[in-house]
This record gives C-alpha cells, sequence and structure tokens, in this order.
C-alpha cells in the first residue's frame, strides 16, 4: 500500500507540474539562475556568500512583485542542512506559529538541527503573529525569512525588523527580461519574434512572474506563434499592480509634477494611478486638495475645475472620464501657484490652537462697538490678490 500512495503522489506531483503556469515551470534552481539580482546573487554578492556557506540567518527579502523573492527563498530551502518550514501569512495564524515554533525547539534540542521559517507576505502578519515569532527569532531556536512587497520599516515589526538583515531586491530590468523571455519561448518551442518579446518586457515594469505569464497568454492566442499583435492582446489582459509604497509614492509624484508646472510627467503620473486599477475618486480628491492648497487665488478657477473633473466622473465614469482628469490635469499643471491659502489659514489655525481668541462680537462690523480679533492676513497672500 506504501509503494501505491508513493506511485500515486508521484502521479498528482507530475501532472501539478505539467499544468503549473510558465512562471513556475521555469522557477530557477539555482542562484545562478536568477534573472535581475545580481547585487543580491552574482558572484562574491553577499546574500549569495551566506546561502553557499549556510549562515543564512534571519533575513527579510523585500522588492516588488515578480522580482524573486519566493525563488530565493526556495533555493535557500534547497541549500540548507536545516529543517526548512514554510508559513503563508494569509493562512498561518497564532496557533499555527506556536506549534511550527514548538517543533524547532524539539528538533534543535533531539538532534541538534536548526529550523529556517519562510513566512512568505509577512507584512500582512498582524502584530500578534509577528510577536508569536519574535522571541524564538531572538534566541535562535528558528532563523526567520520573510518575503513582502512592502517596506519592512513600516509593515514589519521594528524588533523583529532589527534582528534580521534586510536585503532589496530590484525591478528585474528591461534586457533581462528580453533575455527571459527568449529562454522562455526556446524551452517551450514556440515561434515568438523579437519585437513581441521587447513589447513584453518593455511593459512588464521589472516583473518576471507577469511577463512570463504575458508569454504564456500571447502562445494560447498565436496557437504556438507570438507575434507583436498576439503580444498586445496578452499584455492588455495583464492587470498592473500596485503596492502600499508604490501607491504613496505615484500619487506624491503625480501632486509633485503639477506643482512643478510638468504637463506631461503629470499626465504620465495620472496615466499609472488609471491603469493600475487605482480608484480614480481618491485622483480627483487629491486634485481638488492642490486647487486651494498649491494654486488658490492665483487662479480661483482651478478648483472649478478640479470639483467638475471629480462631478464629470462621477456622470461619465471610467474610461470615458479619463479626457475629464486630464483636462483638469492640465488646467492644475499650468496654473500659477500660490500657497497664501494654505499659509492664511494656517496661522488662523495656530491662534486659535494657541488660545489666541475672544468671544464673538455681538455686533456686525458696520455698528458701533464692534471690535476684529486682531488677525492679520500675511502680507504676500495681500500681494498675490
Amino acid at each position: 500500500m506504501a509503494v501505491e500512495r508513493d506511485l500515486f503522489s508521484a502521479g498528482v506531483e507530475e501532472q501539478l507540474a505539467r499544468r503549473a503556469p510558465l512562471a513556475e515551470r521555469l522557477r530557477p534552481r539555482s542562484l545562478d539562475e536568477v534573472t535581475g539580482q545580481e547585487h543580491l546573487c552574482g558572484e562574491g554578492a553577499p546574500l549569495r556568500r551566506l546561502i553557499e556557506a549556510d549562515i543564512v540567518g534571519s533575513v527579510i527579502l523585500w522588492g516588488p512583485p515578480g522580482t524573486g523573492k519566493t525563488t530565493i527563498a526556495g533555493i535557500i530551502a534547497d541549500r540548507t542542512s536545516r529543517e526548512f518550514v514554510r508559513l503563508s501569512a494569509v493562512t498561518a495564524g497564532v496557533k499555527d506559529v506556536r506549534e511550527t515554533i514548538e517543533g524547532a525547539r524539539n528538533r534543535l534540542a533531539f538532534d541538534g538541527r536548526g529550523t529556517v521559517v519562510f513566512v512568505d507576505e509577512i507584512h500582512r502578519f498582524t502584530t500578534v503573529q509577528q510577536d508569536a515569532l519574535l522571541h524564538a527569532v531572538e534566541t535562535g531556536v528558528v532563523s526567520l525569512v520573510g518575503a513582502t512587497t512592502e517596506n519592512p520599516a513600516f509593515s514589519v515589526n521594528p524588533a523583529l525588523r532589527s534582528r534580521s538583515s534586510v536585503f532589496a531586491l530590484k525591478p528585474v530590468g528591461e534586457a533581462d527580461l528580453a533575455g527571459l523571455l527568449r529562454r522562455a519561448a526556446d524551452s517551450e518551442g514556440l515561434a515568438a519574434d523579437d519585437e513581441a518579446l521587447a513589447l513584453i518586457a518593455r511593459r512588464s515594469t521589472g516583473d518576471a512572474r507577469l511577463c512570463l505569464g504575458a508569454l504564456e497568454t500571447a502562445a494560447a492566442i498565436g496557437v504556438g506563434r507570438v507575434g507583436v499583435a498576439e503580444a498586445a492582446s496578452a499584455l492588455d489582459t495583464a492587470a498592473s499592480r500596485l503596492g502600499r509604497d508604490d501607491h504613496y509614492d505615484i500619487a506624491s509624484a503625480f501632486i509633485k509634477s503639477m506643482r512643478a508646472g510638468e504637463v506631461d510627467t503629470a499626465l504620465h503620473w495620472l496615466a499609472r494611478l488609471l491603469e493600475s486599477g487605482e480608484d480614480a475618486r481618491f485622483v480627483t480628491r487629491r486634485m481638488i486638495v492642490f486647487a486651494s492648497e498649491d494654486i488658490g487665488m492665483a487662479d480661483p478657477g482651478a478648483l472649478l475645475t478640479a470639483v467638475a473633473a471629480a462631478e464629470a466622473l462621477d456622470r461619465v465614469g471610467l474610461p470615458e472620464a479619463a479626457h475629464n482628469l486630464a483636462h483638469a490635469v492640465v488646467h492644475l499643471s499650468v496654473a500659477p501657484k500660490s500657497r497664501a491659502v494654505t499659509d492664511a489659514i494656517g496661522a488662523a489655525l495656530i491662534d486659535v490652537r494657541e488660545g489666541r481668541t475672544g468671544p464673538a462680537p455681538a455686533t456686525t462690523a458696520d455698528e458701533p462697538g464692534y471690535r476684529p480679533l486682531g488677525f492679520q492676513v500675511p502680507r504676500h497672500y495681500r500681494e498675490d490678490r
């Protein structure tokens, strides 16, 4: 019976391997096969030296999707003489973490073997789950390998982070992606045009998994042939993604571009936000704030344009409302800038918070007895008017 079960398991694994996505079938098995992370995995690179010597302590692999975090963790698993335990932050609870630590403690006591615990999407671990790991990491019961797309400075417990080495993975370069696609096409026996592969590499934004997924889709569309038309069709089905850090970084770049009057750049960031699936209402809210905060009385019509764009979005919806949003972005970018309104209300709020207040006047300004509170509008605000 045991033999039958082994044969059955082997058959299932073989079927799963055949049905696995292209990115999984071509997942690197050694550091030499890892694409685009030479600063970590190249000859003499720090992470490579730790892995080859099997002295990897607790590490956090931080980088965008599709850059090789899980792949590197798998290579660590193959190279280490220690027990390698995988936990998913999505499905594992505190109970699973504690059971893993208890198993590691027993293994260390009875066999003298250490344990490496790999936590994928570690930023999804709650504070309680991360705290459950902390003591085991501190005492060396386990070594942690965490993978995250979010900045560990904000998403990982500071105490846990301080006991780990953080290795940042970079988006895979366009040339590296093109080479990866060519190797993938050759290994799969696909007839792929260089122009089609270059298009996929260029539009995959450094994500090797997205890149290979697009190639696989293009091959299915073209029935084994990948031309520019098939590649473009495949890319249209691939959803762009923004991590939490990307969301704030791109939103910040969007605002700064409008502030600097760089119309083309601002429109680029608008397009990035929209194509990534960002809620367009977030974009219009930022433009409405910008219209008063950065333009104000230098061009009072800017606020009307921003509000009109928000109303157009509600009435028309995307994709048509992209024209209205672009209209507003152009207006806000070329408008003269003034922070006088922002400075004026800021000074007024400071007065109130610091207690420079008085009773509300009982009479109007044109009647005897009216006395203003003494707040002076900044001179540059008056000059702007």
